[in-house]
């Protein structure tokens, strides 16, 4: 007997179903769903991650749409049958492309095997009915994603952007967010832009997929449809990296320049320490910390892959101390703790995550960490501040607590080479994705009396 067929939406039905049983991340879901369905060609996949992250951007406001016809609500279903019913209302209502009557049938079936005939009845006339309210009523994405959004978190990004431009950032997230990568060739002024070659050799060997130079950094190509990025040309070879457009941004604005002793203070990962490492060769140095040993010991592979190696690396906690680093440094990186409300459209589970009252614990975790390393930005020298949120909480409110817990820093325009375009003369810059297309961030330029 021929085995069936895995679906895109059901793919997506797993993905939200963990997400609401286990609490699981749905990016780190949603790969492994899409690798255990390997029979997944890229169209399917891509389907299934816009089900995913389209869903999980509106989903107050989908279940709300269907509760107008479940008077009992679907909060008792079992949770792949409401996960089916949600994905089904997304699509019925946002992705015209697909014929309501073919994303209402396969729900019912992914309900009745789930739950039983009885209850597939009930997801068959309820979708039919949400169908219906969607042809007569044609609601926007923009109204559904204001509609879904915490009020608490609503009013910290109008306070931050304005109501106009908190509206478009949240309605930023109507399709997954695209892979950025990292070219790892510097740039030289005045000579062809790197990226290009590379740019025509991605589109040969993937032409299913779409592949474009990103606006806000130079060394970024942002792909769509790409599937495995580690099959790509040059992939094994270290010729790039994974990094989203604005953390390459974030690693930029530091300006490191070869030959100077630089300290990435919250490395994580370690994406923006190799950028680091690049940009200080030959003769310089980068030294990476984080507070968890783990992360250092993953960025020390990373790094050797790429032919790079940090000279040290630390586990700190900059609340409590300064831990085994010493010395002074030329610039010092502190990509803070956040929120991460600038990554909503890439992680749309994270406000499901998030309290207004963790604000004010991550603020001043923050202030603690920079004014922690600012001890070892020598004098004359460079620390940005930045965090993968756009809140004023984390953002200019914090760069007021350092005038009094760090006195020794003073704003000063960056002087990061290949981003004048960006940064102009100001000592902060707020990247937003309906406007630059990345991540949402906020960075800021000090320099030490």
């Amino acid at each position: 007997m021929k085995a069936r067929r895995t679906s895109a939406r059901e793919v997506a039905a797993n993905v939200l179903a963990r997400v609401e049983k286990d609490t699981a991340y749905a990016a780190a879901a949603l790969d492994a769903e899409i690798e255990r369905a390997m029979e997944l060609d890229a169209r399917d996949k891509g389907l299934a991650t816009e089900l995913v992250y389209g869903t999980l951007r509106v989903l107050p406001w989908l279940t709300a749409r269907i509760e107008r016809h479940a008077k009992k609500g679907i909060g008792k279903l079992e949770p792949h049958s409401r996960a089916h019913m949600l994905l089904a209302a997304y699509q019925v209502t946002f992705l015209t492309r697909i014929p309501a009557f073919a994303a209402v049938s396969e729900a019912v079936s992914g309900v009745t095997v789930r739950s039983g005939p009885k209850v597939g009845a009930f997801a068959n006339a309820v979708l039919r009915k949400v169908a219906a309210d969607a042809t007569r009523e044609a609601p926007t994405f923009a109204t559904a994603a204001a509609a879904s959004i915490a009020p608490w978190l609503f009013a910290a990004l109008s306070r931050a952007l304005g109501e106009e431009e908190a509206r478009a950032f949240v309605a930023a997230g109507a399709e997954p967010p695209p892979v950025g990568l990292r070219v790892e060739e510097i740039p030289v002024p005045g000579a062809a832009d790197p990226r290009e070659p590379w740019l025509a050799r991605l589109r040969e060997a993937c032409p299913t997929a779409t592949f474009a130079l990103g606006a806000a950094s130079p060394l970024a190509i942002l792909a769509r449809g790409a599937g495995r990025i580690d099959r790509l040309p040059g992939a094994a070879e270290g010729r790039f990296v994974v990094q989203e457009e604005g953390s390459q941004v974030t690693g930029l604005a530091l300006g490191a320049r070869p030959g100077e002793r630089v300290l990435d203070a919250c490395a994580g990962r370690g994406n923006k320490t190799s950028l680091l490492a690049r940009r200080v060769a030959p003769g310089g140095v980068v030294h990476a910390c984080d507070l968890h040993a783990s992360k250092l010991e993953r960025l020390t592979i990373e790094l050797a892959r790429l032919g790079l190696a940090p000279h040290a690396t630390y586990a700190v906690d900059w609340t409590a101390g300064s831990g085994d680093v010493a010395g002074l440094y030329d610039r010092v990186l502190v990509d803070a703790p956040c929120s991460g409300t600038g990554t909503l459209r890439r992680r749309p589970d994270l406000a499901l995550r998030r309290a207004s009252e963790d604000l004010a614990a991550l603020a001043a975790m923050q202030v603690a960490i920079v004014a922690r390393a600012a001890e070892h930005v020598r004098p004359g020298g460079r620390l940005v501040f930045a965090v993968c949120s756009v809140l004023r909480e984390e953002a200019e409110d914090v760069v007021a607590a350092l005038a009094e817990r760090a006195p020794t820093l003073h704003l000063a325009p960056f002087d990061a080479p290949g981003l004048q375009a960006l940064t102009g003369e100001a000592t902060t810059l707020r990247l937003l994705p309906h406007l630059h297309g990345t991540d949402g961030y906020f960075l800021a330029s000090f320099i030490r009396a």
